[in-house]
């Protein structure tokens, strides 16, 4: 093979979990960007994907020989495929296909990653719109990068190379416009926040190799914000953890509220794991519960959850989840518990835990269908059924969504 990147007309055939298509060439997988199944598209193999050792290859298409009756024009001017593959921005990878096909493709990624890590006989849900929009308008959290030139933008799809843009449509309205007002500045980071009271919020970061050494010099406290679930409101730092759509907290509050009704014993313990400034436990108490528990490993969330919960019979505990549930004396009596991990899903050991916990019931609240689908799989070879299961299409144009599932034992 030439020392050029080749060109290869595949064919695609389906999506890949994280926003890639697949296709095969001379018996190799090939992950392909910005295509559509069912498509014939010629597509440039990226640079490291030029080793015949390799198991698998990936590639950017470049132009659309065979187009898929889904496609549309990209959602995001500049990600379009018209524009060379290194100088499209990423964070929209699914922004060429019509919103209804997406939530099928959605669904597609999701029904394999049950039938591959869950175990038989688990049907994934479909995945539910959560407003009738084009999808556009919708983040109420940006981050942008600087680089060493000075120029703001997104990064290039996987890649670490700034790409400015005259354009954010994903972005809310008054994000969009206080992104294209920025300019310059040292290199590093640029988060774009628009909280509850519509006040766009501009945090710049430096880059982790210019920030001082701990004890040299002191950073000003974060800006608390807040933000309003139904009659709830949760105050946090400007740049901490929150939904990025502005429905998303009070959706996936109402599917933990739905699937945990008639689960909640007030007379037994209960568990908000991972749980941020405390979106859940309040449900919790909703709920009826009165002995609830909040873990997060974040100092800032854990102060913030026991605020936002003060008065309600929460106890907020900053720890590490795996560490706190070890910990638990045998013989815990634990009601429901509300299981939120990072993307990288709860793991073995903490589910291991839950299980000897012996819970009445558990709503896993899942932003990602692989790490989802491991977990159920050892939840189930402790024996335990899953319930009901719900997917939202919370981040429309990305691949991105979220899962709510119950299991009991």
């Amino acid at each position: 093979m030439t020392s050029s990147p080749a060109l290869l007309d595949l064919d695609i055939t389906g999506i890949a979990h994280g926003g890639t298509f697949i296709a095969r060439h001379d018996g190799r997988v090939v992950f392909v960007s910005d295509a559509i199944p069912g498509e014939r598209v010629r597509a440039r193999l990226t640079a490291d994907s030029t080793d015949e050792s390799k198991s698998f290859w990936r590639a950017e298409t470049v132009e659309v020989l065979d187009a898929s009756p889904h496609r549309r024009p990209h959602i995001w001017t500049e990600a379009d495929v018209s524009r060379a593959p290194e100088d499209r921005p990423g964070g929209a990878d699914l922004g060429h296909i019509d919103l209804a096909h997406q939530r099928t493709l959605k669904r597609q990624v999701l029904t394999e990653a049950l039938d591959r890590f869950a175990g038989p006989g688990l049907e994934a849900p479909e995945i539910e719109a959560v407003d009738s929009t084009d999808g556009t308008g919708w983040r109420t959290r940006v981050t942008l990068h600087v680089d060493d030139e000075g120029r703001v933008g997104p990064y290039a799809a996987r890649s670490h190379r700034v790409i400015p843009v005259g354009s954010h449509p994903l972005a809310r309205p008054a994000i969009a416009k206080a992104a294209l007002r920025l300019q310059g500045g040292e290199a590093g980071s640029v988060d774009l926040v628009e909280p509850g009271d519509g006040t766009v919020r501009v945090i710049r970061r430096e880059r982790l190799d210019e920030r001082p050494a701990r004890g040299q010099g002191r950073r000003p406290a974060p800006e608390v914000v807040y933000e309003q679930v139904g009659d709830r409101r949760f105050q946090l730092d400007a740049g901490g953890f929150w939904q990025v759509h502005p429905r998303a907290a009070s959706v996936l509050d109402g599917a933990v509220y739905g699937i945990l009704d008639g689960h909640v014993d007030p007379e037994a313990a209960h568990l908000d794991l991972y749980g941020g400034v405390g979106l859940f436990a309040a449900s919790l108490a909703d709920l009826g519960a009165t002995d609830i528990v909040t873990v997060e490993s974040s100092k800032r969330a854990t102060a913030h959850a026991q605020q936002n919960l003060a008065g309600r019979g929460v106890k907020a505990v900053t720890a590490r989840v795996d560490r706190y549930l070890a910990g638990l004396p045998a013989g815990t009596r634990t009601g429901a518990v509300v299981l939120d991990p990072p993307r990288a899903g709860a793991g073995r050991a903490v589910v291991d835990a839950l299980h000897a916990l012996a819970p009445e019931a558990i709503a896993y609240v899942a932003c990602d269908p692989v790490a989802l689908a491991r977990d159920l799989g050892t939840f189930r070879q402790h024996g335990w059924n899953v319930g009901t299961l719900r997917g939202f299409d919370l981040f429309p144009h990305s691949h991105h969504f979220e899962v709510v599932a119950l299991l009991t034992r």
